[in-house]
């Protein structure tokens, strides 16, 4: 019994993950927006990036987003789109381009396991050095107005934060559930506001909170987290699934509609 069980939920989340992929994909081919593949060449290697435009007549900021652990998939291309849709170009570069079996990115790994265990093998520097080229190919787009902001989710998030201690191109960092920096001193070296998105079911990530709070702080950097009740790890995506829980549901809603003022106070 307990047998049938156990797979009855086993099916039950492979069909919302089919059902969620479909969603994802959905929205990339009935966008209405300009979408293309470019080529961003980086010391070490060339990262293939997924470009949309926002239907705009003005220059505007772009967006470089920052997937999760799973890679550059379709919700992240989709998360892309969504952000286009606000008025904002976004770039999102796949940081797993050449690292594939056949020299491919995320698409060519077998599945989202092998990819995730490729990320935790990328190097800081290599990272760094992408964001570092990718933020500069942004204020090179023709319709940019120059402004770039970073946005990264789960793993994404950690990198934003991160990428945040690095830069002094860049004009906020957001951190979707991410962790923050461990190297305390880095904070210092923080120039941009960085904004936090917390699932309050996510204690892994919130445990962190605290000390990244303090150490901005005490850098005098300012930091706005805020967490979402009842919500989990990866309420952005989590939360616009058809079977969401209403808690995931809602801080999806809170949260893009607090994206939407943070981009806008640009």
């Amino acid at each position: 019994m307990r047998r049938l069980f156990l797979l009855s939920l086993l099916v039950l989340f492979l069909l919302q993950g089919t059902l969620f992929a479909q969603n994802s994909l959905e929205r990339l081919e009935t966008s209405p927006r300009h979408h293309e593949w470019v080529k961003i060449n980086t010391n070490t290697n060339e990262i293939n990036s997924f470009l949309v435009y926002p239907e705009v007549s003005e220059k505007v900021p772009v967006v470089v987003l920052i997937h999760e652990n799973r890679g550059l998939n379709d919700w992240a291309r989709s998360m892309a789109d969504q952000i286009a849709e606000m008025g904002y170009i976004a770039i999102a570069p796949d940081f797993l381009s050449g690292t594939a079996p056949n020299g491919g990115g995320t698409i060519d790994y077998e599945n989202s396991d092998d990819a995730r265990t490729e990320i935790y093998n990328l190097d800081p520097a290599v990272i760094n050095d992408i964001l570092n080229k990718t933020v500069d190919y942004s204020k090179k787009i023709a319709s940019s107005n120059g402004k770039v902001v970073v946005i990264g989710f789960c793993w994404g998030g950690s990198q934003s934060f991160q990428f945040a201690t690095q830069s002094s191109e860049i004009e906020a960092a957001i951190v979707c559930y991410g962790t923050g920096p461990s190297d305390m001193a880095s904070y210092s070296n923080i120039k941009a506001p960085v904004y936090g998105f917390y699932g309050g079911n996510d204690n892994r990530v919130n445990a962190t909170i605290a000390a990244s709070a303090s150490a901005m702080e005490a850098s005098r950097n300012p930091f706005e987290p805020i967490i979402y009740d009842g919500a989990g790890h990866g309420f952005f995506r989590a939360g616009e699934n058809e079977n969401a829980t209403e808690a995931n549901r809602l801080a999806r809603e809170q949260g893009i509609q607090r994206l939407k003022e943070i981009l806008k106070g640009l």
